[in-house]
């Protein structure tokens, strides 16, 4: 194939043509399953009707004109990109981003991925044990950003995208309130979008994954739990009153040094989390709770929030 002409069709740089290509190679991809068998996927992972809608109106069927030859070649590539990092559970991007505006083939390309490797990430769970619920609550999370991007107005993707490959490989699952994700020394801990961050839940959560990976990962060795969000930002304390749910998720962590994280912008994430938007400018922001409040009045003041990391032992 010629990279460049490739590229250019799918309006993509072609270094980032070229990195599917070396890390995808001559590796085998995974099926799609069949098109009668979608809709029911689909609900199981929590994918809204609207979206279910599109997806199904842009499948890959054989012969049809939204798939070009670029679009089905990083299709079956970056599938088998990250069929290949099976049980990894480090950040992979599956490919460039898309100009999504061109109709439901680019839009939900990964998504059409995601559906590939959801068996390939089932039976990884089967080889280690992990229950049914366990394994379709993790990759149910598909179902949730999609509806998440869709309320931000479609800007969101480029980040879920990548997001989405720890699911698909076996590198996070989702426990209780908490999703975890293996590797090192520590586990570390995300955020979902599912209700409140009572102390009761984490705790709980927290409980389950001291039980969880011994069981189903004995040879991985775990001292502490971490996490790195805007959430932990001690700047939070300034607005929020002691006994609210962020706070006290807070308390629970010891703060390493700050430090600038590389490619992270703090005050982005968290319009993205606090707001569903990284577009509407800060005087037409909802102002509704404690929270967004505090975003809003920190920014307008000039200031910045800041992305913290802390650990507390397993």
């Amino acid at each position: 194939m010629d990279l460049d002409v490739t590229a250019d069709r799918l309006g993509v740089p072609v270094e980032d043509v070229d990195r599917v290509h070396r890390l995808a190679d001559d590796r085998p991809s995974a099926p799609l399953p069949l098109k009668a068998d979608a809709p029911a996927l689909l609900d199981r992972l929590a994918v809204r009707p609207d979206d279910a809608a599109e997806i199904m109106a842009g499948w890959p069927d054989p012969g049809s004109p939204l798939w070009t030859p670029e679009l089905r070649w990083l299709l079956d590539r970056s599938t088998a990109l990250v069929a290949a990092d099976l049980g990894g559970h480090g950040w992979l991007p599956p490919g460039p981003a898309l100009r999504r505006d061109r109709g439901p083939a680019w839009r939900h390309l990964y998504v059409y991925a995601y559906l590939a490797l959801v068996a390939v990430a089932r039976g990884y769970h089967r080889e280690h044990g992990i229950a049914d619920d366990v394994s379709w609550v993790t990759l149910a999370d598909l179902g949730r950003n999609l509806a998440i991007d869709r309320r931000m107005r479609r800007e969101g993707w480029p980040v879920m995208q990548s997001w989405l490959t720890l699911h698909a490989r076996g590198g996070l699952f989702e426990l209780g309130r908490l999703q975890h994700q293996r590797g090192g020394t520590a586990i570390d801990l995300h955020i979902p979008e599912a209700g409140p961050l009572t102390p009761a839940a984490v705790d709980a959560s927290l409980d389950e994954a001291r039980a969880f990976f011994p069981r189903h990962f004995p040879d991985e060795h775990y001292t502490a739990f971490a996490c790195g969000s805007w959430l932990l930002d001690p700047q939070l304390r300034e607005y929020l009153p002691d006994d609210s749910n962020i706070i006290r998720f807070q308390q629970r962590f010891e703060l390493d040094p700050y430090e600038e994280p590389e490619g992270i912008d703090a005050d982005v994430e968290v319009l993205r989390f606090a707001f569903r938007t990284l577009s509407t400018p800060l005087d037409q922001l909802p102002r509704g709770t404690v929270l967004q409040r505090a975003v809003v009045d920190h920014l307008a003041a000039g200031r910045h929030w800041r992305w913290r990391r802390g650990r507390l032992p397993i």
